[in-house]
């Protein structure tokens, strides 16, 4: 099936019981045992399994095509089981404009326990194959990254991966499964914010690790989950299940949405660059084409400096000014002073987050509205 129907239907089956065509949920905490203390229905107590999780895991294994999926209550829950399934003195190769809270776990968390990093701009193969020890044990991409949207070819970061024997994983949370399947470059999990274009309504936080193929990693990320206990409700499932249903069409019109936003503020001329991969001029067009079935709905430009940056977003009126992404709503944030703020300087400036950058999450309204809303904000005054 196609990755359309696949949205509609994985994870959902009509209730026996009732005919129910909607899944219920199911809040309980604890499953009746037989008398000889084993399970008939499947799950014992909540934090190990529940029916509302175990179908979002079906979902999303179905959606991305893997053989297993690993549900958790935040996309930062899911990122430190994959970092903990390592060792004290392993060594990480991730991207230099890596998500700000990946970042952050490796440097503030992980680097304390013995975990090692190296920061690198992912679409150089070279620096990444310079970074690369024989302690590297993974290998994290994210693409399109953000806030500037760079490409990497994951096939040949694929194989860059298996040559140095490490762990492949690609956070796949701003092409989502409908624009990009990593497993098929060679990915061993992939990594989403279910919280963004998979819930698609910023109503509902989670993450979620799928596996390529079941074996002790799987094992090891399903211990993790269940020792661990970050894990989503079943209101939360089921937001997201119910979620997941409308992704195709969301991930299309905000893509094509984001497309025409992206020429026309090249064409402003308070605008000084525009940041999005199905641009002629974004140096990773090419990659994007050959791997992607359409180019997302993230878009940035930069303007002269942080005051016009601000002026701008004071202005708009479609866009709320917040955080996040992926939601059906179209929003604007200053990377330097919101979501990237809590990065050294520094090391915000090698990623190329500037005073006068702005990033969109581009939502499901009418183009023209949105274009019109952001030429009157870039306005001079």
């Amino acid at each position: 099936m196609r990755i359309e129907t696949v949205a509609v239907h994985a994870g959902a089956e009509v209730d026996p019981a009732t005919g129910a065509v909607t899944a219920a949920i199911h809040p309980s905490t604890t499953f009746e045992r037989d008398a000889d203390g084993s399970f008939p229905h499947g799950h014992i107590y909540s934090r190990t399994s529940a029916p509302n999780r175990a179908a979002l895991e079906a979902c999303l294994t179905a959606l991305e095509g893997g053989a297993g999926a690993v549900a958790f209550a935040s996309a930062s829950a899911a990122t430190s089981a994959v970092f903990q399934s390592l060792a004290p003195g392993d060594h990480v190769v991730a991207p230099l404009d890596a998500y700000f809270g990946t970042a952050k776990l490796l440097r503030e968390v992980y680097a304390g326990w013995g975990l090692e990093t190296t920061l690198v701009d992912m679409t150089d193969l070279a620096a990444v194959e310079k970074a690369v020890r024989p302690a590297t044990k993974l290998v994290w991409a994210e693409t399109p990254s953000n806030p500037l949207w760079k490409v990497t070819d994951l096939a040949r970061l694929g194989a860059l991966a298996r040559a140095a024997g490490a762990r492949f994983v690609v956070d796949n949370t701003t092409a989502t499964p409908v624009l990009q399947s990593p497993f098929t470059f060679g990915a061993d999990l992939i990594v989403h914010a279910t919280t963004k274009y998979l819930g698609g309504h910023a109503d509902v936080l989670g993450g979620i690790v799928v596996a390529r193929e079941r074996g002790p990693l799987f094992d090891r990320l399903r211990t993790l989950q269940t020792a661990g206990g970050a894990v989503p409700s079943p209101f939360d499932c089921w937001l997201l299940l119910r979620g997941v249903k409308t992704l195709a069409l969301r991930v299309e019109r905000q893509s094509e949405n984001a497309m025409e936003v992206a020429k026309a503020l090249q064409g402003n001329k308070a605008v000084r660059r525009v940041f999005y991969p199905g641009l002629d001029d974004h140096p990773n067009r090419s990659v994007a084409a050959r791997q992607m079935r359409m180019f997302g709905g993230m878009v940035s430009f930069e303007v002269a400096d942080e005051a016009t940056a601000f002026r701008t977003l004071e202005r708009l009126q479609i866009f709320a000014l917040a955080e996040s992404l992926g939601a059906v709503e179209s929003l604007a944030e200053h990377p330097a002073r919101m979501t990237h703020a809590s990065i050294p300087a520094q090391e915000r400036q090698r990623a190329g987050v500037g005073d006068g950058l702005i990033r969109l999450s581009i939502g499901v309204e009418d183009v023209a509205d949105l274009i019109a809303d952001l030429e009157f904000a870039l306005e001079p005054s």
